[in-house]
């Protein structure tokens, strides 16, 4: 029997998998009667980038995890990629030309946990068998997520799934990302956005509010982008909580 470890970099990630309680050594454990993910599932909040998010799969390691997932949200750069759409990649890529693969077997069985043969209405849109670029930093611009997408075919990019796979691939376990697509492909993030993830910095999975008031208040032409960008970070966080009700993050068990 697997034990599935979870590294999410935001609480606001995590919390799509249900109600968290933490344990004694460190990761929280999911206890909630509407999710399926599974009483034993661990999970662990690492903040941003690929050093934080290794640091929290050998955690889950050490907590008993013997599978691990990089959960969580991403940027699109596949034009045809929507706000809301579930990526589930085969490969894990960096700009330096390293690519480690996820477990194919749990990969198919997670998107047919997730979309099975008879469609239902609120099943969340799946891309699967593709490339996740998983960089140094965010990609805010237009013209940086097309020349990602040019430069390495992949369809979306965050910034730890190829620490989560570097850990994986050390320890032989079974891998695999889930992440969900917030800002698209023609999205701009803006300076607020940024100051509010803390990116850049050392943090440790909180989204600091008050940062992002603050950026709007220096620059209130951004209201509107920052209105569109919560409809779709609310509609990644649907498909998320989809992808958690299904129980497709156990099926390797």
């Amino acid at each position: 029997m697997n034990a599935v470890g979870v590294v999410a970099a935001l609480k606001l990630e995590a919390r799509t998998l249900g109600s968290l309680v933490r344990r004694g050594d460190g990761p929280f454990t999911v206890r909630d009667g509407k999710s399926m993910v599974g009483e034993g599932t661990l999970v662990v909040v690492s903040g941003m980038g690929c050093a934080a998010a290794a640091v929290a799969a050998r955690a889950l390691i050490d907590a008993g995890a013997t599978a691990l997932v990089s959960w969580g949200m991403a940027g699109g750069l596949d034009p045809a990629l929507r706000a809301g759409t579930i990526c589930i990649p085969s490969v894990i890529v960096s700009r330096d030309g390293a690519a480690l693969a996820t477990d194919p077997r749990w990969r198919e069985l997670v998107n047919a946990a997730i979309n099975p043969p008879r469609t239902r209405d609120d099943a969340p849109c799946t891309v699967v068998n593709v490339k996740l670029l998983s960089d140094s930093k965010a990609i805010g611009d237009i013209a940086g997520k097309a020349s990602a997408f040019r430069a390495t075919g992949a369809v979306a990019v965050d910034l730890e799934s190829l620490g989560v796979a570097q850990i994986a691939t050390a320890y032989a376990l079974p891998f695999i990302a889930v992440r969900a697509i917030v800002d698209t492909a023609g999205d701009t993030l803006s300076k607020a956005v940024f100051a509010a993830s803390g990116a850049g910095e050392v943090q440790t999975g909180q989204v600091h509010i008050s940062r992002l008031m603050l950026g709007i208040l220096k620059s209130p032409r951004e209201l509107a982008a920052l209105v569109r960008l919560a409809q779709q970070y609310r509609a990644a966080r649907k498909a998320l909580m989809a992808v958690a009700r299904s129980g497709a993050l156990t099926r390797i068990a």
